[in-house]
């Protein structure tokens, strides 16, 4: 099965803020963070709603400066100086500076970012060289599993022996172009709350994120006596291919990336998970097909597995969204608590599931399973166990 993969260290940051406590508070506390964005003129579409922070969680208006940050943070708490590592980043590039070109038609002076910055490539050049790190890089940009399938792609680097160390980063900042877009496509609630599972859904909302984890291969890290946070047990990554947007409706390719994670994880019917965090969009389509692929790979016991979907308080973040996920499912974990799901109101017959409602719910959860799904038919799952 090749070398154990170790979580070492992460960094974090939300609309809730920076670190571990902003996402106890919002996620953990069930405190969603939509509200009217001021980050740009949102009076042509259907809805001025989003989980952002007005000039990102850290106030530079920037993706760049966020990754780097949260790969320090990551970096520190494992414990680990600048040297040889790996850096993954999933991320479909930094457009703000690029619209705003395509609006005034002029050179921008004093743009938060630089035009490069749009080149996903660049970002995780740029996140290897501000942060001193040596090694292979790689940009992921297939969209809501990029950061997922960063972490998938640094655990089988690590599962071979070719690496031994791992930055594995990914992040989104709401901005106009990709919310024009959702907008149009009518996918953005409308009523400003976001409730995945639930009867009266409506549709997703987007959410700034930007996270960064440290994997290490278990000996790497028993070498130099660093504690893991977490162990990543199993991974897996399957293609549906069924449709542009929407999901296939049994959840075929979800369902495929969970067996895989969970016969990696030596536990093909799944009976070791305590807890799965969902994808869980809020979208008619998406809701009812991961239901109906949970229940092909836990059988009998898929309405006695706690789900929920902290996209409910987030919002979706998009490229960020598998490694803020990986991080809040490490801590639901670690923690023995586990995140609610937010926004829901009514039982919807179809997505009959324990769906964790309302407020976070104590457990002693050893083995969590967590999903991702984009556009195309990407699926992404990991197994996460506390040490």
């Amino acid at each position: 099965m090749g070398a154990d993969v170790v979580v070492t260290g992460f960094g974090v940051r939300t609309a809730f803020g920076a670190g571990a406590p902003a996402l106890r508070h919002g996620v953990f506390g069930g405190r969603p963070a939509f509200a009217p964005t001021s980050r740009f003129d949102t009076g042509p579409y259907r809805t001025p709603m989003a989980a952002a922070a007005p000039d990102g969680p850290s106030g530079t208006g920037s993706l760049r400066p966020e990754l780097v940050a949260c790969g320090a943070e990551a970096l520190d708490m494992a414990g680990l100086p600048a040297g040889e590592a790996a850096v993954l980043v999933g991320a479909a590039g930094d457009y703000t500076t690029i619209t705003h070109f395509w609006r005034s038609g002029d050179d921008v002076e004093g743009a938060t970012a630089p035009y490069a910055d749009a080149v996903p490539a660049v970002l995780a050049e740029a996140v290897a060289d501000g942060l001193g790190l040596r090694g292979p890089r790689f940009a992921f940009t297939n969209a809501c599993v990029a950061s997922s399938a960063a972490i998938i792609h640094a655990c089988r680097l690590i599962a071979s022996g070719r690496i031994e160390v791992a930055l594995c980063a990914g992040g989104y900042l709401v901005e106009e172009e990709v919310f024009a877009k959702f907008d149009s496509g009518r996918a953005l609630a409308r009523d400003g709350a976001v409730r995945p599972f639930s009867a009266d859904r409506s549709g997703l909302l987007l959410g700034d994120g930007v996270a960064a984890v440290v994997l290490e291969s278990a000996g790497h890290a028993r070498s130099r006596g660093a504690r893991p946070l977490s162990t990543v047990a199993g991974w897996g990554a399957a293609s549906d291919a069924y449709h542009i947007a929407r999901p296939h409706p049994d959840g075929a390719g979800l369902a495929a990336a969970a067996r895989q994670a969970l016969r990696r994880a030596g536990d093909p019917a799944g009976a070791t998970i305590d807890y799965v965090n969902a994808h869980g969009t809020g979208t008619r389509h998406n809701d009812v097909a991961e239901t109906r692929g949970l229940r092909s790979v836990f059988g009998a016991r898929a309405g006695s597995v706690p789900v929920s979907s902290t996209k409910s308080t987030t919002g979706h973040l998009l490229e960020a969204a598998g490694v803020v996920e990986f991080v809040i499912t490490m801590l639901a974990l670690t923690d023995g608590v586990l995140p609610p799901t937010a926004g829901y109101t009514r039982p919807d017959p179809e997505c009959d599931l324990d769906c964790v409602p309302h407020v976070a719910r104590p457990a002693d959860a050893r083995r969590a399973l967590t999903l991702n799904a984009a556009f195309g038919g990407a699926n992404t799952a990991l197994v996460l166990e506390r040490p």
